[in-house]
């Protein structure tokens, strides 16, 4: 196939990809009764999605901060006549509400609770990434999916952006060639930053709530709102925020489910403010044929390197990469050949593509199939992120037998794949 064809063809399949789900036809009369549990930046951009498909009704919001719930509920006074009831409590709202379609976006640590809670009561749900905490959670949330017989979508939107599924596509097709290593990175710059002294509570914030399961520290406004991805108790630094998305687009392209050797190496150079991940990170994953790394800095942003962020796939006929505002593109080994480029459709705001995710999500609800980023996909481009966290942890490299969710011959490594609930909460099995 000629490279005219070739951009000519993925294009339109793309576009088609991503356009078909959202027909009308695929609705049922009634709308589906839908609850946003987590009202922050990102969970509002998953609504806007939800309210401009149409397909649901929103029924209730729920957030632990007053002041996030509110600023969220003037947006939605903009976006729809719906006129949501609030809650500071799910189980409360799922109780009282019962809906048929949940999203959860609130903070990492609460993301497998809440997911159970609801597809217990019979709702789908629509979970961001990363799904858990820990790898275990992961493991109770793909049961929790199959048991209740529901439809659950994690947020992992590059598998619906056209330019990942064309790219993918090129890679498949073996155009790039036997792939040998695939280097996973993102480095954005940063400042070491300083402390910052706890506060009180900001009236109208459920600060112990917020921190749930999890361990209870005092306030600190680099936590809420939306720092806490930096806080190991919390989430798991940048590889467990961003490098799902790319241990996802790894896993996508392999027939391989998982790496079978993890081995981490990261520190804290540079960083001295609040948070404790970790701003330099190496982790080298083994699989049966190739090699992935990844690679995070928080520092030194400059233009030095041809991109920042994504995916170098490095196979015998060249080098492809696979970017995110940047698109894809391929540099062949054979200089004679042009180098192939693919330009990205995306969404503002964000540069996403949230609203073909949450249209695969509809149709699977409705047609009663799994959805383009199942639950069980989801939680195996986690259990990358975790493994690269947990061996980090250890100060060792593991051996990951993946068919039975356990670490090889090591029973201090297999202790860190859950972690002890705080209070009144009970850890899911």
């Amino acid at each position: 196939m000629h490279r005219r064809s070739f951009l000519k063809n993925t294009a339109q399949a793309g576009v088609a990809y991503s356009a078909l789900p959202l027909l009308s036809s695929l609705q049922r009369t009634a709308p589906y009764k839908l609850a946003l549990i987590g009202s922050g930046w990102w969970g509002m951009n998953i609504l806007r999605s939800a309210l401009q498909h149409g397909g649901c009704k929103l029924t209730a919001i729920c957030d632990v901060d007053e002041r996030q719930a509110n600023a969220a509920l003037t947006v939605i006074n903009t976006l729809t006549s719906d006129r949501p009831k609030t809650y500071r409590d799910y189980r409360e709202l799922l109780h009282k509400e019962k809906p048929e379609v949940v999203i959860v976006a609130t903070p990492d640590h609460w993301h497998p609770l809440i997911a159970i809670a609801a597809m217990q009561q019979g709702a789908h749900v629509y979970v961001e990434k990363p799904i858990c905490h820990t790898i275990n959670e992961g493991k109770a949330m793909v049961k929790a999916a199959r048991q209740y017989n529901r439809v659950v979508q994690v947020g992992t939107h590059r598998r619906v952006s056209p330019h990942n599924i064309s790219g993918i596509n090129f890679l498949k097709s073996g155009k790039a060639g036997k792939i040998g290593m695939v280097r996973a990175f993102v480095h954005y710059g940063g400042e070491e930053g300083k402390k910052v002294a706890d506060e009180s509570v900001p009236q109208g914030l459920n600060w112990d709530m917020w921190c749930g399961p999890a361990p209870l520290h005092p306030y600190n406004p680099t936590i809420h709102p939306k720092g806490f991805r930096q806080y190991l108790d919390y989430a798991n630094g940048q590889l467990g925020d961003w490098g799902i998305h790319w241990m996802d687009q790894i896993l996508w392209w392999t027939e391989e489910k998982y790496p079978r050797k993890v081995f981490s190496s990261a520190n804290r150079f540079i960083k001295k403010d609040n948070t404790d991940a970790p701003d330099t990170q190496n982790v080298i994953f083994e699989f049966e044929s190739f090699t992935a790394t990844w690679e995070h800095r928080m520092y030194a942003g400059n233009e030095a390197e041809k991109s920042n962020v994504g995916c170098y796939f490095y196979g015998t006929e060249g080098t492809f990469h696979m970017g995110w505002l940047d698109g894809w593109t391929f540099y062949p080994s054979d200089k004679n050949k042009s180098i192939i480029h693919e330009a990205p459709v995306l969404h503002k705001p964000d540069d996403q593509n949230i609203p073909e995710l949450w249209a695969d999500f509809m149709q699977s609800v409705q047609q009663n199939h799994s959805p383009v980023c199942d639950i069980a996909i989801g939680q195996r481009s986690t259990n990358m992120s975790l493994l690269g966290m947990l061996s980090y942890k250890l100060g060792r490299s593991i051996e990951w037998d993946g068919e039975q969710q356990l670490i090889k011959n090591d029973e201090e490594a297999n202790k860190l794949l859950q972690r002890k609930y705080r209070g009144e909460w009970e850890y899911p099995v």
